[in-house]
């Protein structure tokens, strides 16, 4: 079989779930369509509400990182290093490199006895100036503790020091803390064998079912195992520090105020788990898309009862937003595609 007719079999049976519209009459004309996959699931991993193909493997990347960090929690990595619940949020996080991320980077560091050469992320400008659409500052020297996922990185690294194994080689697939993390997460997929494959940061990443990430998710918000609860209190109760000024966590754990459990990933990828409801949500844009994701996110909080008035909320430039040129001139809308029944009732 060729190379062609093997990713074909591999596609997932996406749907449309976003329009981008151009045009001045009401609604326009289709110019653009998202193709992308949801999938809604309670704590036994039922799907209630799905678009799409929700059985396709996608890579987690981003949306993988509590899960990255709970074999330091289960070993009481927290309690041995004195670290509190703004470190694990940072553990979690893709931070914009901020300030306030990069000091408590640094901090972790020092408790440990390691180094900012330690860290094997790579390194880019903070997120914040493209989240806020300013200008990155002159003369900014940037380093691996502004890239977004030094945070994880530390937490690594705090692991390997915890248990005494080696930081240079950290990374390594067969490194004991990724062969852990890779059987946390096929456990999460015990009926499938997981494809894995190196995440834009260099730590090893995996591809699992959309529903089996958003049951992750539910367990995350839902369970009452010490692990978990730590993850969903410290996400929660710091969602600056899991995301960054101006960005879409930030925006859905306030609006969700404590009971929402959300992350991000590269690639067009949403995971939130829900408490008070038992829901676990994930949510997929194929092309990557940032507003199409956004988009497509609060459309499905909206359709399902969690957000009835999402104008009042952090997230109403999310919803259904106008698009606008340079110049600030309404173009077209973001839209919705597909219709979910209402599963929460006021």
């Amino acid at each position: 079989m060729n190379a062609t007719s093997d990713t074909n079999r591999s596609l997932p049976a996406h749907a449309p779930l976003i329009a981008s519209t151009r045009g001045y009459a009401s609604g326009g004309c289709v110019e653009c369509v998202h193709y992308g996959s949801i999938a809604v699931v309670d704590i036994d991993g039922r799907v209630l509400a799905s678009a799409g193909d929700p059985d396709a493997l996608n890579f987690a990347r981003s949306t993988l990182k509590p899960i990255q960090a709970l074999p330091f929690v289960e070993d009481g990595g927290m309690a041995r290093f004195g670290f509190g619940s703004q470190e694990l949020a940072v553990f979690c996080s893709s931070h914009s490199g901020e300030s306030v991320h990069t000091a408590i980077v640094r901090s972790v560091l020092q408790r440990i006895g390691a180094r900012v050469r330690d860290l094997q992320c790579g390194c880019h400008p903070p997120r914040y100036f493209a989240a806020t659409e300013s200008a990155t500052p002159a003369g900014l020297r940037i380093s691996a503790l502004h890239h977004n996922c030094s945070g994880k990185h530390s937490g690594f690294l705090a692991y390997c020091r915890m248990h005494g194994h080696r930081l240079d080689t950290y990374l390594d697939p067969e490194a004991p803390l990724q062969v852990r993390i890779r059987n946390t997460v096929q456990a999460l997929s015990p009926d499938q064998t997981i494809v894995a494959g190196i995440d834009g940061c260099s730590a090893p990443n995996f591809a699992l079912p959309l529903r089996r990430l958003a049951r992750a998710y539910c367990q995350i918000a839902c369970s009452e195992v010490p692990s978990l609860r730590a993850l969903h209190f410290a996400m929660t109760r710091h969602p600056d520090l899991v995301s960054g000024t101006g960005r879409t966590d930030l925006a859905l754990m306030r609006t969700g105020a404590g009971d929402w459990v959300s992350k991000i990933g590269a690639g067009g990828l949403q995971a939130i788990g829900v408490r008070s409801r038992g829901l676990g949500i994930a949510v997929r844009i194929a092309s990557g898309d940032a507003p199409a994701l956004h988009a497509a996110t609060a459309e499905v909080l909206h359709q399902i009862g969690l957000l009835d008035e999402p104008a009042r909320t952090e997230l109403a430039a999310s919803f259904r937003p106008r698009l606008r040129n340079a110049r600030g001139l309404a173009t077209g809308q973001l839209l919705p595609l597909f219709r979910l029944p209402r599963l929460v009732r006021s």
